[in-house]
């Protein structure tokens, strides 16, 4: 995950301006969340390891570009 951290750069949520964070769901999985409101990016899956890095890019890609999902209580 190290290696993915250094070529991957994440710009605070767009909706709240809190720190979001990659993640990896499973080992077939990106996504990426705000540690302060819950809102994520959709899961970017992989099926293999060459895939993993850009599985990765893809998921801070429409983070940065605020393609988010956000849920509110009651919904």
């Amino acid at each position: 995950m190290k290696e993915i951290l250094k070529e991957v750069e994440l710009q605070d949520c767009p909706l709240c301006n809190g720190p979001g964070v990659l993640e990896e769901e499973g080992s077939w999985c990106f996504y990426v969340m705000c540690m302060d409101c819950g809102c994520h990016t959709a899961e970017i899956p992989y099926r293999n390891p060459g895939e993993r890095i850009t599985s990765a890019k893809n998921a801070a890609h429409l983070w940065n570009i605020g393609k988010v999902l956000r849920s509110d209580p009651g919904e």
